[in-house]
């Protein structure tokens, strides 16, 4: 078990400095848009807002399936983990919903420094979600057919170090580009 959540925790250190060079890339270029549309003009922070709250409790509701495997509550493991992944999905399907009414007026990630930035950035945290979605949905398959029987899983520590990864760079990522562009 001690290796897994070694080797889990390296990956996601590798994986925060590849959010942190693409943070910092979006952060570079912020000031550089001259002409086309910028996170101020094209973005909803409040909409954007409400879908990451369904991220950010699908944190909790992981840490309550971990909770209830170490407790022996096989059934409530499972309910969490179906309302992980569908919080988790609720946020895609926002992002997705976001992503939609940008390319509808034209902002792509050919457009200009932003959309570039922009896409790419929340692109490849939206790939990470649904990498997690797609681990998670393993997960539970696993605990419908009853592998989990005792009170500790690697496959669930570890699932649940990378989702909590995956909900803490999205609070960055809002942060720098929604909070940073509406708010300060």
């Amino acid at each position: 078990m001690a290796d897994n959540k070694m080797l889990i925790k390296f990956f996601v250190a590798s994986e925060s400095i590849f959010f942190i060079m693409l943070i910092l890339a979006y952060v570079n270029f912020k000031g550089t848009v001259v002409d086309g549309p910028t996170a101020e003009s094209s973005l909803n922070p409040y909409v954007t807002g409400i879908f990451s709250l369904f991220l950010l409790a699908s944190s909790f509701t992981i840490w309550l399936a971990g909770k209830s495997l170490r407790a022996k509550n096989h059934t409530m493991m499972k309910v969490w983990l179906l309302v992980t992944i569908v919080l988790g999905a609720i946020f895609i399907f926002g992002q997705g919903r976001e992503w939609a009414g940008l390319i509808e007026q034209n902002i792509t990630i050919s457009r200009n420094v932003f959309g570039t930035t922009f896409f790419t950035l929340t692109g490849f945290h939206g790939f990470h979600v649904c990498v997690g979605l797609i681990m998670l949905s393993i997960l539970l398959g696993l605990a419908l057919f009853g592998d989990f029987k005792g009170p500790r899983s690697d496959g669930v520590e570890v699932i649940s170090i990378y989702w909590h990864f995956v909900d803490g760079v999205w609070i960055v990522v809002y942060s720098v580009i929604y909070v940073w562009a509406f708010f300060l």
